[in-house]
């Protein structure tokens, strides 16, 4: 089976960065692990269009890169499902989406350990690609790799919020994120992101997973976002997002093409400058 990269790094307790990716084109995950500057990449599976098949060429992409292993964030419903598929597939770590009570994160737990006395999971024997098919399914090895994958929750929700301590006693989760658009929409504060309520939920967050034992994780845009992440005590990161990155280079390098043509029309015209802007 193969090894887990992010796991290895949380045992370790040394930092670990990743990126997100909507496109489920392999090309892009075989960027990432080219730059060779990433221990995993996430692929945003809760916002972006994907197939199975897709999902088995982002596993065989990543297998390209020993350094380097994969995450996918998964909607509510159906957790079980899309956690077994993504991990036969290859991508060896889940994220979940959305868990406002116990039962749900002991939900999310199950749905990617084993089924088998030592793990007390709801996950079983197939033969996918994560075990070669034919090769390792329902072997001692299978079991462990799936001991072995991390398990990350979103803390999104006010009841989640609230109940933090209890979300993460449940035996399994090993990391969390917090996420300020939803939480900001529960407590009807929708948009405001550095609301003093959700800045403070935020700290809140981290520092009660450092105290348990969660590793926290940080969503940032640049690097110059690290420092104050750095300084709570957060080791873990996942920089930048794929279609942010091309609409920010879309808006800023149009835009100032669109300057140069306006310019360049105004000065042939004897005009004044206008700007296209569509």
């Amino acid at each position: 089976m193969r090894e887990n990269r992010l796991r290895k790094l949380l045992d370790a307790d040394q930092p670990s960065l990743g990126t997100h990716i909507h496109s489920s084109w392999p090309s892009i995950t075989e960027l990432v692990g080219h730059s060779q500057k990433f221990d995993y990449v996430e692929f945003v599976a809760e916002y972006a269009p994907y197939d199975l098949y897709a999902l088995e060429n982002l596993g065989r992409a990543v297998d390209l890169f020993g350094h380097m292993s994969a995450m996918m964030k998964i909607e509510q419903e159906p957790r079980t499902y899309l956690a077994v598929r993504a991990i036969g597939s290859g991508i060896q770590n889940v994220l979940f989406a959305d868990p406002r009570t116990v039962e749900d994160v002991e939900e999310c737990v199950r749905a990617v350990r084993a089924e088998c006395p030592t793990s007390g999971g709801l996950h079983g024997v197939g033969m996918r690609r994560d075990v070669r098919f034919v090769m390792e399914g329902g072997s001692p090895e299978f079991v462990q790799a799936l001991d072995e994958a991390v398990v990350a929750i979103m803390i999104e929700k006010e009841s989640a919020v609230e109940n933090l301590e209890d979300l993460l006693s449940v035996t399994g989760v090993d990391m969390v994120q917090f996420g300020p658009a939803d939480y900001s929409m529960s407590l009807g504060l929708t948009g405001q992101w550095d609301h003093p309520r959700v800045k403070e939920a935020e700290r809140h967050v981290i520092d009660t997973a450092l105290k348990m034992g969660v590793a926290p994780r940080a969503e940032i845009t640049r690097p110059d976002q690290a420092q104050k992440y750095l300084e709570w005590g957060v080791k873990h990161f996942c920089i930048g997002t794929d279609v942010s990155i091309l609409f920010d280079w879309f808006k800023d390098n149009g835009g100032a093409m669109r300057e140069l043509l306006g310019e360049r029309a105004a000065a042939e015209s004897g005009g004044t400058a206008t700007s296209y802007r569509g």
